[in-house]
């Protein structure tokens, strides 16, 4: 897609909040047999900065959506449970730092393998990432972040699952970026579309199913809206549905 049809497309979805952008995905993800729908939700991680979690001011924070760029990190000490097989193949260039390569304009998406005790994300890559334009971070799997005074007083939209005070060196080494990273069931690929909501959490959208997800939401948003008025003038729940929530 043209980046400038791409920027219209992300303003369009701005109207919504990510319960829409799921409700939009359930209805068109295919769920393979024995495995569930996921709707795009990217469980268990919450706004850390720059206000904290559960914080008032959460509500006028503004939501940051944006397509998906990726750090991989491997564990420095891989065991069959921290590092399933295969493993990707490293492409960060010798004598490059990881985050000196974050591309501007992008949600980053740091996926940190299970089990670390570690954070992969403190105020010093934070800070060069704001520098070189990122949108937003996202830190996944284990979802470890430090320096939390740091990263709020940066302004910067950070999600992560939890804090440490150890930095990566201790466990986990940067390994790829850019490639396809596997969260909870989720496939994140680059270019994706994050939509990161501070209320109601993160959910990816992929980039094959932009405009159909755009397609859908007004007529599933209205529903919903003609169903709660319905509800709150004492029709019935299974009325509602029938009446508006049809197909």
């Amino acid at each position: 897609m043209a980046e400038a049809a791409v920027i219209e497309k992300l303003e369009a979805l701005h109207k919504y909040s990510a319960c829409d952008i799921s409700d939009a995905l359930l209805k068109l993800e295919k769920v393979e047999e024995g495995q569930r729908p996921l709707a795009g939700f990217l469980a268990n991680i919450c706004p850390i900065a720059p206000c904290p979690p559960a914080s008032d001011a959460l509500s006028q924070q503004s939501k940051v959506i944006a397509p998906a760029s990726t750090v991989h990190f491997q564990p420095k000490f891989p065991t069959s449970s921290n590092n399933p097989s295969p493993v990707p193949r490293s492409n960060i260039p010798s004598g490059s730092h990881w985050v000196d390569l974050t591309d501007s304009n992008t949600v980053v998406v740091l996926d940190q393998p299970l089990g670390q005790n570690c954070a992969v994300l403190g105020g010093i890559m934070a800070a060069r990432m704001k520098y070189l334009g990122a949108k937003a971070i996202v830190v996944t799997g284990e979802g470890r972040v430090r320096d939390v005074t740091e990263l709020r007083s940066l302004g910067l939209p950070i999600w992560s699952r939890s804090t440490s005070t150890a930095g990566t060196a201790a466990e986990a080494k940067p390994w790829a970026i850019n490639i396809p990273i596997y969260v909870g069931g989720l496939t994140i690929t680059p270019r994706d579309i994050m939509f990161c909501d501070p209320v109601e959490g993160v959910v990816v959208i992929p980039q094959d199913l932009l405009d159909a997800v755009l397609e859908l939401l007004p007529n599933l948003v209205q529903a919903d809206d003609r169903v709660k008025e319905d509800v709150k003038n004492g029709v019935s729940v299974q009325e509602a549905f029938a009446k508006h929530r049809k197909g």
